[in-house]
């Protein structure tokens, strides 16, 4: 039996390799993928090889490349070892999009009763943006800016809204990003780059700025104008991971108004919550879960692309070329 997997030979090259599948060891899982999450950002910069030299980009990618990092699928095989499992149980893990993955158990999470398999495949990109928010410390009464409406940042208006944000100002220059998040609650929609966006945000805001401000494009060079639109003594989250963080750049807004700049990245939490590090990977899929389950997270109506694993390298060459179009794009492992 063989396994089908998505693999980056090079830049801007794509194959999808036929291998062996790989053996079950004693304590150990096998998962049969149902679907699988194209993170767009992360595996548009991997695709294009768009990073700097001897950044971490740079040390981690090296070829032939997995990509991906959000799977749902089944157990199909229990080690003899393997204690709390059996066959067909449906499951989430972070791997890369492949037919057939071997896992630890302690690196599954188990999908509620009334989660879809497609909705599920989100729950990777709920650990990045639960890290973040964690990181803002919001409160109560929050006005928050969230500059780039990708898949993270469509993620950062759900959340922020479950918490009790008053407002929640969109920005980008995508009409159909910006209607995904008026659908999902943000109160404000402002179809600009975040410097055009200033003189709005200073409207809604009655001159203040925000309290805390996403900046979720990885671009590099939206940090300026996304710092100016935060509140004096308010905070600016990283939540988007530049290829190129040398071209940040700082302005004097920093200092002369006592800003924060908070970096969040997906390796910062552990992966089970300790007495001083509560929110593990492990309690962090578990929330996703109940909020989707509850209806508070809507995440059907975000997918716009469906491919088949076969199809990969027109996957990424359409996020390549026309990435403003597209919103969720899965690979659909049914019937391979």
């Amino acid at each position: 039996m063989d396994s089908l997997d998505v693999v980056f030979t090079g830049p801007r090259q794509v194959e999808v390799l036929r291998q062996p599948v790989p053996e079950v060891g004693p304590d150990q899982v096998l998962v049969h993928a149902s679907r699988s999450l194209i993170s767009t950002g992360t595996e548009g910069i991997i695709y294009g090889r768009l990073f700097a030299p001897d950044t971490h980009w740079d040390r981690w990618v090296k070829y032939p490349f997995r990509p991906g990092y959000s799977l749902v699928g089944q157990v199909v095989a229990v080690g003899p070892e393997v204690q709390g499992w059996r066959g067909l149980e449906r499951v989430a893990l972070r791997s890369p999009h492949g037919q057939y993955t071997v896992a630890s158990p302690s690196a599954l999470t188990r999908i509620p009763d009334g989660v879809t398999d497609e909705d599920a495949t989100w729950f990777g990109l709920s650990h990045i943006v639960q890290n973040g928010i964690r990181r803002a410390e919001h409160v109560l009464g929050d006005t928050v800016v969230v500059v780039g409406l990708g898949l993270l940042g469509q993620l950062v208006v759900q959340h922020v809204r479950l918490l009790g944000a008053r407002r929640v100002i969109a920005i980008d220059t995508a009409p159909v990003r910006l209607r995904m998040a008026r659908q999902h609650g943000a109160t404000h929609c402002i179809e600009a780059s975040a410097a055009e966006a200033r003189a709005s945000v200073m409207e809604i805001t009655g001159g203040r700025g925000a309290d805390v401000v996403y900046e979720v494009t990885g671009n590099a060079a939206v940090l300026p104008a996304a710092l100016g639109l935060v509140r004096t003594l308010g905070k600016l989250l990283l939540l988007g991971d530049t290829g190129t963080p040398s071209e940040q750049r700082l302005t004097p807004d920093v200092v002369t108004r006592g800003l924060r700049i908070i970096g969040a990245h997906d390796v910062n939490p552990p992966a089970v919550g300790t007495d001083h590090t509560p929110w593990g990977r492990v309690e962090m899929a578990e929330l996703f879960f109940e909020y989707v389950a509850r209806g508070e997270l809507k995440l059907a109506d975000l997918i716009t692309h469906r491919y088949k694993p076969t199809d990969a390298p027109a996957a990424y060459q359409m996020l390549a070329d026309r990435r403003s179009e597209a919103m969720g794009v899965l690979f659909d492992w049914s019937g391979v």
